[in-house]
């Protein structure tokens, strides 16, 4: 549903990042069909914003330089200016250092901004607040808020329950690549 955020608990293996693939198009399911934004993940891959665990970012570029590289992707779809989406995640757009000398807190910001270039509908975060400090942490997660308030859904995987759970409209537990319970 729009406006929502829904929270994917489950020990490591479980199949959360699985799923989040398969919702991004990246993976096919083994068994039934999906669908995503009222359509297969194919057909709706363009509304649809992943951040995978791995950062997924060239490490000799420089953060401005990444988010420039993701939108021109995006030809005729209205991106967000690389510097826009960076002060987003709190990060300096004239940083002009490579992002591989960056702390991997910085590296997650970065990923996040990245995904936010292309404006998704459906955000797919991937342990978003790994390696990051407890600040950092609690500002992405009011990003993620004010981005839920705006009309984006979110689905996240975490290991820090407690700093996520209080934005979620649902949390949903996984064990052995099944839905276990919805609390």
């Amino acid at each position: 549903e729009p406006r929502r955020c829904y929270l994917l608990l489950g020990e490591n293996g479980a199949g959360k990042s699985t799923l989040l693939r398969v919702l991004a198009g990246l993976l096919r399911p083994t068994l039934g069909t999906v669908r995503v934004l009222d359509g297969p993940p194919a057909e709706t891959r363009g509304r649809i914003g992943y951040m995978s665990h791995a950062a997924m970012l060239y490490d000799e570029l420089t953060a401005r330089e990444n988010l420039e590289y993701t939108a021109r992707l995006y030809t005729g779809h209205a991106c967000l200016e690389a510097d826009r989406a960076l002060r987003m995640v709190g990060l300096d757009p004239e940083l002009a250092r490579s992002v591989g000398q960056y702390s991997q807190g910085m590296r997650q910001r970065t990923s996040l901004a990245r995904v936010l270039v292309s404006q998704p509908e459906l955000l797919l975060l991937d342990e978003p607040f790994s390696n990051m400090d407890r600040v950092s942490a609690e500002r992405m997660l009011a990003l993620l808020v004010e981005l839920r308030g705006a009309g984006r859904t979110i689905v996240l995987t975490t290991h820090q329950r407690e700093l996520a759970e209080p934005m979620a409209d649902v949390v949903l537990m996984m064990r052995g690549g099944a839905l276990t319970e919805t609390a």
